[in-house]
């Protein structure tokens, strides 16, 4: 009877427990040390619970401590600390995620994500999450060039464009741009900038260039050369646009190209041959020509007729015989 009596005492606490919200968030998470982090807690809306609060708590000295409450009268950020680095996501049902910036050593902590809801009968249920923070001296990632527009690498001449080299680490991040030289030369520094602008883009600019990014912690790290082609606008007309894409998404960039080719050669075979343009006469001017070849023709022979009738009664009268009025009076 005993037994009996937990089996359902489980199973009414299993059912009150799957009927609530549940929060979702990873047990850890590390951001770098001077850069930002975002710390997710996320759960699925049910409908008939209404979000009350919303608060963050870090450990602090064995207790917790609030850093941040959401509630009925808005935001508060309870520790000076954390006043203009703290933010929480808004607007989105379901994420509660805390936004850190500006990471020092000692915000390596527990955080707690806790999420209190009212339930369809007008009770209260709260559920939290405990999540780490570790903070660490990141070196910077190899940097990666980028472009925003639609030409890729390869642009006309007057064309305002620029190249962006993105790196990833412990910040302060600082960029260097090079262009590359002809035999072997040592390349040349062009900017000192994360952004390589040009404003306008000229044919002398073509070259290959690429970028360095060297972080708070570890070494000046390398990117891969980029070739930047400047053409004059008459040389792009009948070139796409240069995009880094996948083999998969090249090939079909390829079959495109194939096929508007193709779709160009048939469409300019038919200009050639098509009546009514600059190498032939238009189609009203031959109906008119043949409509007056067939006039003249019809009138020449029905002149030549009507010239052959005429002869023949001629004929006819000079071969018929005459007689005197004395014959005629004795016949």
């Amino acid at each position: 009877m005993g037994i009996l009596l937990d089996l359902l005492l489980l199973s009414h606490l299993a059912v009150i427990t799957c009927g609530h919200p549940i929060l979702e968030a990873p047990e850890n998470i590390t951001g770098p040390w001077k850069g930002d982090v975002n710390i997710p807690c996320t759960y699925g809306p049910l409908k008939g619970y209404t979000q009350v609060m919303v608060r963050w708590l870090v450990q602090r000295d064995s207790e917790p401590v609030t850093i941040f409450q959401r509630d009925s009268s808005g935001d508060h950020i309870q520790q000076a600390k954390y006043r203009g680095r703290l933010h929480l996501s808004q607007n989105i049902p379901g994420v509660v995620s805390l936004q850190l910036n500006t990471l020092e050593m000692d915000d390596r902590s527990h955080y707690t994500c806790e999420v209190t809801w009212q339930t369809p009968d007008s009770k209260q249920v709260m559920r939290d999450k405990i999540i780490e923070l570790r903070v660490q001296k990141l070196p910077v990632s190899k940097p990666t060039v980028t472009t925003g527009s639609g030409y890729g690498f390869t642009v006309p001449q007057g064309m305002r464009i620029s190249l962006q080299c993105q790196a990833w680490g412990s910040p302060p991040i600082s960029y260097a741009w090079y262009k590359e030289q002809t035999n072997d030369q040592e390349p040349i520094k062009v900017a000192a900038l994360s952004t390589l602008l040009f404003k306008p883009a000229v044919v002398a600019n073509s070259g290959s260039y690429f970028c360095t990014a060297k972080g708070r912690v570890g070494a000046e790290q390398r990117s891969n050369a980029v070739k930047f082609v400047v053409k004059e606008p008459l040389d792009m007309k009948n070139e796409a646009p240069t995009i880094t894409k996948s083999p998969l998404e090249a090939t079909s960039t390829v079959n495109q190209s194939w096929d508007q080719t193709s779709k160009a050669d048939v469409y300019f075979g038919e200009t050639i041959s098509e009546p009514g343009k600059a190498r032939g006469l238009p189609m009203f001017a031959i109906i008119l020509i043949t409509s007056l070849c067939c006039i003249v023709v019809l009138t020449m022979a029905y002149v030549m007729l009507c010239r052959k009738t005429t002869q023949q009664e001629h004929v006819y009268e000079v071969n018929s015989p005459k007689c005197l009025p004395c014959q005629c009076s004795a016949r």
